[in-house]
């Protein structure tokens, strides 16, 4: 089958690309993104695989970008085209969501559609649900807590309504594994800082904070499984949420970087937290002045003088807001089976030991 990628250079896509690549899983393979693969900081095993795909350097916020990026020579048509292709970072102005996320995923939507794709599959987020610690089903109240999510939860309704749109959307949990920069990485990043500050790591809030997880591999799998399972079906705008089982929070997360670093970890607790949260500017201003230092010291030490990774913690991210949601759904609908049941020490070490192989985290 033949298979467009939206925004594959990307973390996810990425992993999808070498995971439909290793497993010979199609032959007609192709990735356009604005970024180029040879700037991405890809790994070695990612760099040999998009050598065996055909890569488009495109700006899909452009309409004729997007018709470059779908035009074929053969004049043949996409049976699977999957979008990855967003702004990722956080608290932006609402004017490039509305750009980057809303207008973006519109208007490949509706190029799909006019060309014929037998599947698309829209790949949104789970922080368009409800904040609240309840857990979220596909069905679930939405109320998006990040800028993002919103643009998000937009384009998701607007793609609803175009005709002729074999469409899937995908709500995926924190996503996390080999190449992530923004999932738990930067909770990584701040346990090495204070290893080397020799001090105790407190986090806002309480230990049983939800923030669920999904593996990129099970991610890239669940999202061919789609592909597959809808190629003959009709989706109707049917919503998958990715993660899996474990219901990860806080101290889940922290439990391991204790056993990673060998560092006590703690919380502040609702109390505190919540005057923290009165002025929540300044609290994340201190936070990521204290860590930002001692890691571009870190990196220094080890003559490493470019790396995309960053212990800085996004403000919309403090907040109290519980990402719990159940990804059981795309098990009982298509029968696929999540690889990564839940978080390990073992999975959080293999992406640090990634970056130090390709010289982006600091010596031992």
């Amino acid at each position: 089958m033949s298979v467009l990628i939206l925004g594959g250079v990307g973390f996810i896509g990425r992993n999808l690309v070498h995971y439909i690549v290793s497993n010979n899983l199609s032959t007609n393979i192709r990735v356009a993104d604005k970024v180029l693969p040879a700037t991405a900081w890809l790994s070695d095993t990612h760099k040999q695989t998009f050598d065996k795909v055909d890569f488009k350097q495109v700006n899909l916020v452009s309409p004729a970008s997007i018709e470059k990026a779908f035009a074929r020579e053969d004049g043949g048509k996409w049976d699977y085209v999957i979008n990855l292709a967003a702004e990722t970072k956080y608290s932006q102005d609402e004017s490039v969501y509305e750009e980057k996320v809303y207008t973006l995923s519109v208007n490949c939507a509706k190029e799909a559609a006019k060309q014929g794709v037998k599947v698309y599959i829209e790949v949104s987020t789970s922080q368009v649900y409800d904040g609240e610690k309840s857990i979220s089903k596909e069905t679930a109240k939405t109320k998006p807590w990040t800028l993002l999510a919103k643009s998000k939860l937009k384009a998701e309704e607007a793609l609803k309504d175009i005709k002729d749109l074999n469409l899937v959307i995908v709500r995926p949990a924190v996503v996390y594994g080999p190449g992530d920069v923004q999932g738990i990485t930067p909770r990584l990043i701040i346990g090495n800082v204070y290893k080397h500050l020799n001090e105790e790591m407190k986090f806002l809030w309480t230990k049983d904070l939800k923030i669920n997880t999904v593996h990129v591999h099970d991610v890239a799998a669940a999202l061919w499984a789609l592909c597959q399972y809808y190629l003959d079906r009709k989706a109707n705008a049917e919503i998958f949420n990715l993660a899996d089982s474990q219901e990860t929070d806080q101290e889940t997360i922290n439990s391991h970087i204790r056993a990673i670093f060998g560092i006590s970890t703690s919380f502040h607790g609702t109390i505190v937290s919540n005057i923290a949260k009165l002025n929540l500017d300044s609290a994340t201003e201190e936070s990521n002045e204290k860590h930002m230092s001692p890691w571009s010291e870190m990196l220094k030490a080890s003559n490493i003088s470019n790396s995309p990774l960053t212990p800085y913690l996004d403000q919309e991210l403090l907040y109290n807001n519980s990402l719990s949601v159940d990804g059981s759904k795309i098990t009982t609908v298509t029968g696929f089976q999540y690889k990564h049941p839940k978080v390990t020490e073992q999975s959080l070490r293999e992406v640090i030991d990634g970056y130090r192989a390709q010289g982006m985290w600091p010596k031992e």
